[in-house]
């Protein structure tokens, strides 16, 4: 019987990979057989199975990347005069963290239909109550509810279709389809949002619902994964919920900190220090209790007890702050200091994101061809490097050429790091581990993205309190998040004042990039960590289609 290390034993990334190989099923048909230049053909329900997971993949892309567009008007409609709208983001970044770690833990009890399932129909209500928002609040707390499980499931799913040796193309698809929804999310947003006073921004959650439908019934129709055995007690005993409680609250609490600091309370006062502080603390106390209590903890011992998997891990979160500051704020720099529109601010990213694609697809082929990890990761964190300083040249005179540009190379490095870390976390660990590791990865992901949100939101709102002129900024209330309640007046300003507005909105923009710069620079650093570990070839059998099971094997393989 085979131990798993702990984080006080941390395992070596050779002993771990030594559990990685297992043996082909011995009834698959010698055509089929896993050889050294040619992988098991794929049977058709592994393809209808995987089209599920992209339109799920797609349905919670397009929802995340539409509504940065789309906020000014958003704040505008529902009459944010307290500029809350910064909790939109936030606030969906926090509901998809807060479901990814029990999303996980009950797929692995339940198995990954049903689970896929529910979140997608949470996530149907939540767009449904946020296309009905008749408030700011009610906008806030519609968002996000199933987005997160949705992400996790997906990464799983694909584990348990595809050994991580061959994953690098499929996952240079799922790449695809989210840069694609990436793409099309911002103009979509920006036309349901051109003309303030209509009401066509609520379609921007209601086209979520046939969406929803879709993905319900190709889940329902055609995904044929294996679920584990046991009664509904045993698997219940099998989540962490008081792990999971604990580090929602502590996330909570520190992005209250966070988000009030230094716009609506200074930083020194109790409201923003007490929730800081007591966010840490429950950080802290997780850790604590994750060492030492749960017989299945949220944070799985086997993958942060190697620097591999842990350096994967580590990227990612590196990669969220940083990826999530550029979708969100970057449209903002359109608005603010070129004067486009929401649909033209769309139309400006459209060079980022339609690179995005298919470096994502690039990335994940080199890896499968090549069966190395490591100079992917290290080269797009080196391109984002750039990117990022030469976003910080940006001003509101720049030629059109230079912020084009910037946008391409700036997508080559995060397209490229958006799926290349989960080679690090994987190959180092038995397969059976895949879904706790995948689980932990997508909870890093969406627990840093809102990170990104808020850190880009708060250094934006604390430099345009320190950079807009005071003429400017007398027609607000004092407290009041400024940034996107001021977008749509820029344009009704005399020529001098709206070119301070325009500066003060490129200079603050400034010192979001510059510190994507820092970060981006950890993230490399991180990377260097990495082992290159050879790829797992087989996957989970607890989990695989149902139509390849040892019996059925050769039926499926012959078809």
């Amino acid at each position: 019987m085979t131990c798993i290390p702990s984080l006080l034993q941390p395992a070596s990334d050779s002993e771990l990979t030594r559990t990685t190989i297992q043996q082909p099923m011995q009834d698959v048909p010698a055509d089929a057989a896993v050889g050294p230049n040619r992988p098991p053909r794929k049977p058709r329900a592994f393809w209808m199975s995987f089209l599920a997971i992209g339109v799920a993949t797609f349905l919670s892309a397009l929802d995340q990347t539409a509504v940065g567009t789309a906020l000014p008007t958003i704040a505008t409609a529902l009459n944010d005069t307290d500029g809350n709208y910064i909790w939109v983001g936030s606030a969906y970044a926090m509901a998809s963290t807060a479901f990814i770690p029990l999303s996980g833990s009950l797929a692995n009890a339940f198995g990954r239909k049903p689970i896929m399932l529910l979140c997608i129909a949470f996530f149907a209500v939540g767009s449904a109550l946020a296309g009905a928002s008749q408030c700011m609040s009610m906008m806030i707390s519609a968002r996000g509810i199933g987005g997160g499980g949705i992400l996790a499931l997906t990464q799983i799913l694909l584990a348990d279709l595809v050994p991580l040796s061959e994953r690098g193309l499929f996952q240079g698809l799922i790449g695809v389809v989210w840069a694609f929804a990436s793409s099309v999310g911002p103009p979509i947003g920006g036309a349901l949002s051109s003309r303030e006073k209509t009401t066509l921004w609520r379609w921007l959650f209601y086209l979520n619902l046939p969406l929803s439908g879709l993905a319900f019934v190709l889940v329902l129709r055609f995904l044929s994964v294996r679920r584990p055995e046991g009664s509904t007690r045993s698997k219940l005993t099998q989540v962490d919920w008081v792990g999971n409680l604990i580090v929602v609250l502590g996330t909570v609490l520190a992005l209250i900190g966070m988000t009030w600091g230094g716009i609506r309370y200074p930083w020194n006062s109790v409201e923003v220090a007490a929730p800081l502080v007591l966010g840490v603390i429950m950080f802290g106390v997780f850790i604590l209790y994750e060492f030492k209590v749960p017989q299945h903890p949220t944070v799985p011992r086997d993958v942060v007890g190697n620097r591999t998997s842990l350096s994967g891990l580590l990227t990612t979160a590196a990669h969220s702050v940083v990826s999530m500051s550029v979708i969100y704020y970057l449209p903002v720099l359109f608005q603010a200091s070129f004067g486009a529109s929401p649909l033209r601010s769309a139309v400006d990213y459209l060079p980022g994101s339609l690179v995005g694609a298919p470096c994502a697809f690039l990335a994940g082929s080199i890896v499968t061809m090549s069966k190395k990890y490591r100079p992917v990761n290290w080269a797009g964190w080196s391109i984002t490097i750039v990117a990022f300083g030469l976003f910080s040249t940006i001003r509101e005179d720049s030629a059109v050429w230079k912020w084009v540009l910037y946008q391409i190379i700036g997508a080559v490095g995060l397209g490229m790091l958006f799926s290349a870390p989960i080679f690090p976390i994987l190959a180092p660990l038995p397969q059976n581990r895949a879904g706790s590791a995948l689980a932990l990865f997508s909870f890093a992901r969406a627990l840093f993205q809102t990170w990104g949100i808020t850190i880009s939101g708060t250094i934006l709102q604390n430099m345009l309190q320190k950079k807009l002129p005071p003429a400017f900024t007398a027609q607000f209330p004092p407290g009041v998040e400024i940034a996107y309640t001021a977008i749509p007046l820029i344009k009704e300003l005399e020529g001098p004042l709206q070119t301070d507005v325009e500066r003060a909105f490129a200079e603050s923009m400034a010192v979001i990039w510059q510190t994507m710069i820092g970060i981006s620079g950890l993230g490399l650093l991180l990377s260097l960590l990495m082992k290159e570990v050879p790829m797992g070839t087989t996957v989970d059998e607890n989990y695989a289609l149902k139509e390849v099971a040892v019996e059925g094997a050769q039926k499926e393989y012959a078809a």
